[in-house]
Parts: structure tokens; sequence; C-alpha cells
């Protein structure tokens, strides 16, 4: 059946249980499937869209003014926007700001990203928390005409983030080699030209500035794939490893990726620090489990206490698995828990420098609260020399 919403609307959102959302499209045109989720930052939303752990996602956008400020080159987290699509409350205005290089929708429209505006974006987040994120299909036709049939069925058939494996599309396909360190002002981007400690990171969907921070904090980065090996990371002869963020189902991803974390904590004893996805890669090698979540954490105000310090850091957050704090075996200590749900955001072993936490230290929504954690990477490499 063809139909079409009152008023022609371009865009249309299915959701698989039969909800439907009409509004105005912008950016690129067509159809897309995925998992739909919502982000609450205020800020950060062409980082939000660029960030490899959206794979598979379309992200509504609770604050209404996204694309007010346009977009530039230097706030891309990867080459691409990796999330499937965007919804919003108000369609994006003029950008006005001195760094803009453009408009958002362009942006979007220039890199096959379909986007929806003038949604009731609170009705669709209440959706998501009560009855969790649900698979949708989001179409963008300038013409106004939908087969929302075919748009159901599309949603119903999506499969589903749960036993997807989603890190071997967005990492990288060959090592390299990264020195770029933290923007500041007046020189922007500058780079690292007296590293400390050579670091072999592992790219489960590595976002650009995790690479600076850690590059800021004296690191001379190696970038090497998901799929990479024990024996390729020690080959670097490396003075640790750092696991990345990244997208998808971590039991899938785990299949490869827990075998390279356990032969790195048993050959060596190599100070290891994961982020996101690469903290629940650890999590799994350590031999704890992952489970996922109703409707995930998303946004840059997620309040995260740190048990060693008993103080709260303002943190950035973007996964929807997360580690079982109950699965967590002898020696293995919780070092972080969410404020919001006491959900696990951290473990550390009781006696090595190998930790991870689940939020977004490099994000800065604090926005300096949790940069130790690159430092005491760096103090641990520091300790073994």
């Amino acid at each position: 059946m063809i139909a079409s919403a009152p008023n022609r609307p371009t865009a249309c959102l299915a959701l698989a249980d039969g909800t439907l959302f009409y509004g105005i499209g912008f950016g690129a045109t067509g159809e897309t499937t995925a998992e739909l989720c919502f982000n609450t930052a205020m800020t950060g939303y062409q980082e939000i869209m660029t960030d490899p752990s959206y794979a598979g996602q379309v992200v509504t956008f609770t604050f209404p003014h996204i694309g007010n400020t346009g977009v530039t080159p230097e706030d891309d987290e990867t080459a691409d926007p990796v999330a499937a699509g965007m919804v919003v409350k108000w369609m994006p205005t003029t950008p006005s700001n001195w760094r803009s290089a453009g408009p958002l929708g362009d942006w979007l429209a220039t890199r096959g990203r379909i986007a929806i505006g003038g949604v009731d974006t609170r009705r669709l987040t209440r959706a998501i928390r009560q009855a969790g994120a649900p698979h949708v299909a989001l179409a963008h036709n300038p013409d106004g005409e939908f087969d929302v049939e075919a748009l159901v069925a599309k949603a119903r058939a999506f499969a589903g983030l749960e036993g997807m494996d989603l890190a071997r599309e967005v990492t990288c396909a060959q090592s390299y080699r990264w020195d770029e360190m933290r923007w500041a002002w007046p020189d922007g981007y500058t780079r690292q030209e007296a590293p400390k400690h050579k670091v072999v990171a592992i790219d489960y969907g590595a976002k650009r500035n995790i690479l600076r921070c850690l590059a800021s904090a004296g690191c001379d980065v190696t970038v090497l794939p998901a799929t990479a090996t024990t024996a390729d990371v020690l080959s670097h002869n490396p003075d640790g490893v750092f696991l990345s963020n990244g997208p998808g189902d971590p039991a899938a991803t785990g299949a490869y990726a827990v075998p390279m974390i356990q032969g790195v904590l048993n050959q060596t004893t190599l100070p290891v620090f994961g982020i996101c996805l690469g903290h629940q890669m650890l999590a799994l090698a350590l031999g704890a489990q992952t489970v996922k979540m109703n409707h995930g954490h998303h946004g840059a105000n997620h309040p995260v206490k740190d048990h060693d310090t008993n103080k709260v850091e303002i943190t950035s957050m973007n996964h929807g698995f997360a580690v079982d704090a109950q699965s967590l075996p002898d020696g293995i200590i919780e070092t972080h828990t969410s404020l919001f749900d006491g959900s696990n955001c951290g473990i550390r072993m009781k006696d090595r420098p190998v930790f991870s936490v689940q939020h977004h230290p490099e994000a800065s929504p604090g926005p300096q609260d949790s940069f130790y954690l690159f430092e005491r990477f760096a103090e641990a490499m520091a300790a073994r020399a």
C-alpha cells in the first residue's frame, strides 16, 4: 500500500510495532534500517554521527537545537558518519558559528545519511525508555509517498545488534601511526614530538579524539585492526596496549578479540587500558559476562562514581551493552558505577595495571573530569620502564 501523510511530509520513521512518525526529510534520500536510540547531549552532534560506536543505529537527539553550529572537518571522529541516520525535533537552521564549514544537511547528503526533522522526540524517547530500543526503518522521499507496510516489514526484519560483530566493519584496513594531540587554543591540533611510551591501540572503531588523548599523554601510538593477534601486538614491542571503543555485540567481537587480550595478559605484564567496547572486551577476557541493556546509555551528562576516590565524574556515554558486575571473577575490582542505574562503568585487576572504563574520558563533558585515566595509563607504563 502506498500512503501519504497529511501535509505531504517528506520523511517517515517506522517502528517495528507499527508506530509511524512523519516529518521533514533532510540529508540523503532513500531508506535505512537500524536500531533506534536516543542521545541527551546538548552539543557534539557531528562527533556523535561520526562515532563508530553508533554503527547500526539511528540516533534521536533529545536536544532540539541540532545543526545550528554547522559542521567542520575538525570535529569528525572518523572520516565519514557511521550512525545510520538522525531524528531531530526542529529542522536545522542556517549555521551560526565561526568554525562552520557548511550546513549539517549538506554534510549528511554528501555522505549518504538520512535525517528527519519535525518529530516529537520527547514522545519517541519515552517510547524507547519504556519498551527498549526498537528496530526501525527510516525513509526520506521528497515526493512524500511511502509504502508504510513495507517500511514496517523492513523494521521487523532488521536482525538487531545482539550477536552482531560490527567492529570488523568499522576498523582500519591496515595499521598506522598516530601523533596528533588534543585541540588547544590558539594552535589547534599539534603533533607529538617527544613521545615517552610506545602504545599499540586496537581499533574496534576508535574515535580520533581518543588517539589524540593518548598522544597528549606522551604516547607514540600504533593503531592495529580489530582482528590483530597477540603476535601482531607483541611484534611492536609496546610499553602498553589500548583497547578502543566500538559498536556491536561484545560477545560476537570477543570471538577473536578475547583470545588476543588473554594472550597479552598471559605472556606479558604490560599495562592495558580499555574504553567502551574495549572495556567489555577486557571484561570478557578476564572471565566476566556482558548483557544487552534496555535502551543503553547515550549522552554527555551521565554521573559516574569512582569508588577509589569517591568522586563523581560527569561523563559521556555511548553503549547498548554493559558488563555484568555480578559476573566479575575474584581478583577483578569494580572501580566505577553509573549513578543513573548502578550499572558497571569500570574494572581493574587487583594486582596489575590492567583497567578499563565504560564511559568516554576523551569526550570532555566534565570537561576534564576523566582525563586522569589517560595519565594513569601513562604512569603505569612509566613505572614499568
